[in-house]
């Protein structure tokens, strides 16, 4: 005889509460990018994804930056702001702890558009041989 174990309310279902706060810090975050920041390293930044622990206490921050732009100097401006951004997070945002703030060049869009040269390269390349033939 077998048995189950599994009894029915023990899994407590993933809370979609630290996707909603990720989501509105974002939008707070490209909000006083885009109307409160000075700093000339921060002009062209743009907040890609924002990622919350379970708990609420941490978030990180990914952000993309145009070509020709350095990263490590948006980091920096970023790393800089970093009280600004907490302070204000804390006034537009009714939570019991404001997050720490962690930041990190989003790399992932430059694979993706080196991925996209590649799969455009092959294209051409079929193209020539479908010519070809």
């Amino acid at each position: 005889m077998d048995f189950d174990f599994t009894l029915p309310g023990l899994g407590r279902p993933k809370s979609n509460r630290p996707d909603r706060v990720a989501e509105a810090i974002q939008h707070e975050l490209s909000l006083l990018l885009l109307q409160k920041v000075r700093d000339s390293r921060l002009a062209e930044v743009t907040i890609s994804n924002v990622q919350m622990s379970p708990d609420l206490k941490q978030a990180k921050i990914y952000f993309i930056v145009p070509k020709g732009v350095s990263s490590s100097r948006a980091l920096k401006g970023m790393e800089r702001a970093r009280g600004f951004f907490r302070s204000s997070i804390a006034r537009a945002m009714n939570l019991r702890y404001t997050p720490d703030l962690v930041f990190f060049y989003d790399k992932q869009h430059e694979e993706i558009e080196k991925l996209d040269m590649i799969f455009a390269e092959i294209n051409r390349e079929k193209k020539v041989d479908d010519s070809l033939d």
